[in-house]
């Protein structure tokens, strides 16, 4: 199995690869985007030379980040359970929009506030209803002779250079306000999307595949110890390949861009909100420890740190809707 990571160690950042309980780092100068660029079947033989080469380091003595730098995050709605609980948890609307099903939709989140396994993800200013969403990202990589426009499923599928697990932590209170306003999620999401424990290359899953091209891998999530949801990948409305022809649909996906599935069934605090009927399990506070693990790929874990205290809200001034600028008087003397 070939994981690719990037990790701190004595006061720098590597990349390379983990195998069992050892990292093996590439040549100084080199990262993961350099793999993406160069594509999956040249990253594999990379690994095989890097791994035979490499003085080994012990995974215990390092730090890991996000698997990666991302170059853009689309984040999909992809499983219908999730929409059921989470419309009546935000909207308070039961049932699902008949327009999820013509199409797969995603929103672009935030590159620049990755955050990797073992980081203390903070509380944003003016959010009392902090969540995780537990979901799957696919990490596009290059493929010769394709300039990443207009793909087919099928071509699409030669794109996904390989799965990591995606914590999109969701400020439930700021949201619910955006999207009112139809438009974002916003500051309800920008804050932090936790990527990692490491990408596993695609090949590791071609055998899992089923005839429609779902992954029937199991997802789940604790907090504090105790299992808060579960579900199978392969309950997403469409594959992965479909979500990224869809995304290079009259654009492009390019290396390094992030394909998240969107929140598994069960998955998150405001689906059982909604379901429920009450804020019940309590939405996160202070202390509490968030742990996703996914079949086949491994665990992330991150602690909530306290919250940001800070006036960052500015109502709207009420203007008076001119249409022209009022012309100068000019001074009499």
């Amino acid at each position: 199995m070939v994981k690719i990571a990037r990790w701190n160690h004595d006061g720098g950042t590597h990349s390379g690869f983990v195998d069992g309980e050892q990292c093996f780092a590439l040549p100084e100068g080199r990262t993961v985007t350099d793999l993406l660029a160069a594509g999956l079947e040249s990253t594999l033989e990379i690994a095989a030379e890097t791994m035979g080469s490499a003085d080994p380091l012990a995974l215990a003595d390092v730090q890991l980040l996000a698997p990666l730098e991302p170059a853009t995050i689309r984040d999909f709605v992809a499983f219908e359970e999730h929409v059921e609980g989470v419309r009546k948890s935000i909207d308070g609307v039961a049932g699902v929009v008949a327009e999820w099903y013509e199409a797969p939709t995603f929103y672009f989140t935030n590159p620049h506030t990755v955050t990797g396994t073992g980081e203390v993800i903070g509380i944003p200013a003016g959010c009392t209803d902090l969540d995780f969403e537990t979901e799957v990202a696919a990490v596009v990589g290059r493929v010769p002779g394709s300039d990443g426009r207009n793909l087919s499923a099928a071509d699409a599928h030669r794109h996904i250079f390989g799965y990591t697990i995606l914590n999109d932590w969701s400020a439930r209170d700021l949201q619910r306000r955006e999207m009112k306003v139809s438009l974002g999620p916003c500051k309800g999401k920008d804050f932090s999307n936790t990527l990692g424990p490491w990408i596993v290359t695609a090949d590791e899953f071609e055998h899992l595949h089923d005839d429609e091209g779902f992954l029937p891998i199991s997802m789940e999530v604790e907090v504090n110890g105790e299992r808060v949801g579960q579900d199978l990948l392969s309950n997403m409305g469409w594959p992965f390949a479909e979500l990224v022809a869809y995304a290079s649909q009259d654009s492009v996906v390019r290396p390094g861009d992030v394909l998240g599935s969107g929140t598994c069934g069960r998955g998150c605090l405001a689906e059982l909100w909604g379901r429920n009927g009450s804020k019940t399990p309590p939405p996160l506070k202070t202390g509490d420890v968030v742990r996703m693990a996914v079949e086949g790929i491994g665990s992330i874990e991150n602690t909530v740190g306290e919250r940001r205290v800070a006036a960052t809200r500015a109502p709207a001034r009420t203007r008076p809707r001119n249409r022209a600028v009022a012309a100068l008087i000019p001074k009499k003397g």
